[in-house]
């Protein structure tokens, strides 16, 4: 405790500066001005979002980067902070806190609220501001008194950041943030992994994959996160594993230029229980690995042996029964597994196994590929998705990627070079996340001896939810590039309406699904600060996004695509 009083606003800001925060994300409210006259007084630098859930947005893709980051660097703080106002504020932040729940971002929410003694006169903006968000959020809570400011921030802090990671809430009213107290932040503490993981489990998860015949890797969001992509191929190789990536994954788990690396798994049923039709199947760090819309039959087979790790116990043995299960830190878990198997697998075993998954390989190569490739209708000058993918990976193909491509995300998943630590796409399926969080990458990357190129890959249906989001790149004179695939329209409604109702798509007068008249997006761009040009023809592409990768600042080139 020190002699000098401060305010709750005062020791909420010094703790943000002892815990190693940088940047706090927000759009200011009259309940939240004792924490912004605070920050003014701080080395912390604010970041506007005009909007509520661009703040959210961005300050979570600041925190997935600043883990890649932290991979490297152990003095990195791998938190987003962001301040929201009150009820409405709050109600508008929700969407990108799900998609932060969604994508393991660890963020510290935060919205001022009315005066503890004031709200039984029920003034405007009231709301029950824990229960608006406490089903997206590892932990939330008010702030009732400023002695107990100290040891909640603290924890929020330490809940955030311990795997598996994720959003917390808290609401900071407005007369402890202006109470005084001589109470000082206390010590963040070290962050604690998921541990080693049960032997017995671990012993039995290996003896499973050595009787193995066919075994399968599918290794989800949680191995990427954990810093665990190196023990992923050392478990690969070990037991000559075929590799997937789980339905729906938002980061790279496994590296795609690897031999055994076969594919991401797709959305829809049949392409799932083909591609996981085997003996033996190990689950490794999945949360999303499941179809977009109902299966009438189960996609792994009921016969299989499941082996399921996972430093979130609530998925293990989820949506499918485990017959060995592992909760632990995922990097620790397979190195340990993949040590005993080292020790029982015949190493003749293992390159017969190795042999099978080249064959699988070639047999399903042009499957794959055909997911990220359209037919050209007859006389159509756009680009298609492969076209402009192509193109991308000619002219940036060491280049972070966000992605929210929605439709045009399979073309970037089977031809772009997907790197470990260069990739993170919208998880959570909401729109709107995607082109926030890639401002929010941007201004991570600013805090790197050497930044590397962000290139926000965001359809135009996603982009057109929050294009505000580019003001803020251009308010922080970013240098970043946004391509928009643009179908000026739906593209993923018309597909869901088909495969749920059956029938072709002539058969359908699609309502609400087309922008029609379409929306002027590089005008609205430079409306925002940024750079706009439209891309018509596959030709202009590659000469279009070198141009703008040589200019400084925010860029958004929208690509006219065919579907």
């Amino acid at each position: 405790m020190t002699e000098q009083q401060h305010t709750g606003a005062e020791l909420f800001v010094d703790a943000l500066e002892q815990y190693g925060v940088t940047h706090v994300f927000g759009n200011p409210g009259t309940t939240e001005l004792p924490v912004m006259d605070a920050l003014s007084r701080s080395d912390l630098e604010y970041v506007l979002g005009l909007q509520e859930d661009i703040a959210v947005g961005a300050a979570a893709g600041y925190a997935q980067t600043r883990r890649y980051h932290a991979n490297h660097d152990e003095s990195v703080q791998p938190v987003g902070v962001v301040n929201l106002h009150v009820t409405p504020g709050l109600a508008h932040g929700i969407g990108n806190i799900y998609g932060a729940m969604m994508s393991g971002a660890p963020l510290v929410v935060t919205a001022g609220n009315h005066e503890l003694d004031f709200r039984h006169e029920e003034p405007i903006l009231t709301g029950d501001l824990e229960a608006m968000v406490d089903q997206f959020c590892k932990y939330s809570t008010e702030v009732t008194s400023v002695d107990a400011l100290p040891m909640v921030l603290r924890r929020a802090f330490r809940t955030a950041l311990t795997p598996p990671t994720g959003p917390v809430f808290l609401a900071l009213p407005v007369d402890v943030m202006l109470d005084e107290t001589g109470d000082d932040p206390e010590p963040l503490g070290p962050i604690p992994d998921a541990g080693g993981g049960d032997p017995d489990q671990i012993d039995a998860a290996a003896d499973y994959f050595v009787e193995a015949d066919q075994p399968v890797l599918v290794l989800g969001d949680q191995v990427a996160r954990a810093d665990a992509v190196d023990a992923a191929v050392e478990l690969a190789e070990a037991t000559g594993a075929r590799v997937h990536g789980e339905i729906l994954s938002s980061e790279v788990n496994f590296p795609t230029d690897h031999e055994q690396w076969i594919s991401f798994i797709g959305v829809s049923e049949g392409i799932a229980s083909m591609l996981m039709n085997t003996d033996t199947l190990g689950f490794v760090g999945t949360s999303t690995n499941t179809t977009l819309l109902r299966h009438e039959n189960p996609i792994v087979p009921k016969d299989a042996t499941e082996i399921h790790v996972s430093n979130d116990a609530w998925e293990v043995g989820k949506n499918t029964p485990a017959d060995a299960a592992v909760v632990g830190d995922p990097g620790r878990v397979m190195s340990a597994i993949a040590e005993r198997v080292r020790e029982r697998l015949p190493e003749a075993e293992r390159e017969s196994r190795l042999q099978y998954v080249q064959t699988m390989k070639g047999s399903l190569q042009s499957t794959m590929q055909q997911m990220g490739e359209d037919e050209k209708p007859e006389g159509d000058t756009r680009a298609s998705k492969a076209e402009l993918v192509d193109a991308m990976s000619e002219v940036v193909p060491e280049a972070v990627i966000v992605d929210e491509g929605v439709t045009a995300k399979f073309a970037l998943q089977t031809r772009f070079p997907l790197a470990p630590e260069h990739w993170v796409a919208n998880k959570g399926g909401g729109l709107g996340y995607g082109l926030p969080a890639a401002v929010g990458a941007a201004i991570a990357e600013t805090e790197t001896d050497a930044p590397r190129t962000v290139v926000g890959y965001v359809g135009d249906g996603s982009y057109l939810y929050y294009p505000n989001s580019m003001y803020t790149a251009a308010r922080h004179d970013l240098d970043m590039v946004v391509v928009v695939p643009d179908n000026r329209n739906y593209r993923i409604l018309k597909n869901n309406t088909v495969d749920l109702m059956g029938g072709e798509m002539d058969d359908y007068e699609f309502v609400g699904m087309d922008f029609e008249p379409a929306v002027n997006i590089p005008k609205n761009a430079e409306s925002h600060g940024a750079r706009g040009r439209l891309v018509e023809t596959p030709g202009e592409i590659r000469p279009e996004l070198e141009e703008a990768l040589e200019r400084d600042g925010p860029e958004v080139l929208d690509v006219l695509i065919h579907d």
